[in-house]
């Protein structure tokens, strides 16, 4: 089945208004509040990702590029999507404290190694000491049983976020493939953009030996701007 992809505008502006329920925003394309797939109102906690979102929209020249509307796909699942599955989510991002990417170190390369326990083992040891999310590191690529206080850790701190930093987590976990980098970024500790260099150490040492293709260039650069976005989305939620 075809994904669409891009639509032809059908609005002169975006702009921002206040909702009538208190503490929320809406974007308007042409004074009409934008809907969610399921058809709820668009309705945003800030009013500065309420801007975010209607700049996204606002951006866009005479056909729609879908796929850049990141903000807005992101609003529409905290709305539609997280309230009816949050348990599964947070499960989720558990499950991403058992095989974090921070915890495997190579067994191989002495330099590369180095170069993965200098840049890792600061988040490790921030995760251990401001959220009890304590994880051992392993030699290697096959996985070893993470502490259950750790993971239950994890679990509890997802379950205490709202709908839109909750989906925000599991957004940076399915990015970085690690709880403690992605738990840095909604702490504010670390910014979404350095989180992604941090989670690419592997990858970026395999470009540095081996070369890069052009397609995975172009990955990497998309990845690099879902980065930026999530940055935005973080800081938006707590302007």
């Amino acid at each position: 089945m075809n994904t669409k992809t891009s639509a032809k505008r059908f609005y002169d502006s975006a702009s921002v208004e206040t909702s009538e329920n208190v503490d929320r925003w809406l974007v308007c394309l042409d004074g009409r509040a934008i809907s969610t797939p399921l058809k709820h109102r668009l309705e945003l906690p800030t009013r500065a990702l309420a801007q975010a979102i209607a700049d996204e929209w606002q951006s866009q020249t005479d056909v729609i590029d879908l796929p850049a509307l990141t903000l807005t796909r992101l609003a529409n699942v905290a709305m539609d999507r997280t309230p009816v599955v949050r348990a599964e989510m947070i499960a989720e991002i558990s499950r991403y404290a058992e095989t974090d990417v921070t915890c495997y170190l190579s067994a191989e390369n002495s330099e590369l190694r180095a170069r993965q326990d200098e840049a890792w083992r600061v988040w490790r040891g921030w995760a251990g000491r401001n959220l009890d999310v304590v994880l051992v590191p392993v030699e290697g690529i096959v996985a070893a049983p993470q502490p259950a206080a750790s993971l239950n850790a994890v679990s509890a701190y997802a379950e205490g976020l709202d709908d839109y930093r909750l989906t925000g987590l599991s957004w940076a976990c399915s990015l970085f493939g690690s709880a403690v980098l992605s738990l840095a970024v909604d702490q504010q500790a670390l910014d979404a953009t350095t989180a992604m260099n941090l989670s690419c150490i592997d990858e970026d040492w395999q470009a540095e030996t081996w070369g890069a293709d052009d397609e995975a260039l172009q990955a990497r650069a998309a990845r690099n701007r879902d980065a930026l976005s999530l940055k935005t989305w973080r800081d938006a939620l707590s302007s």
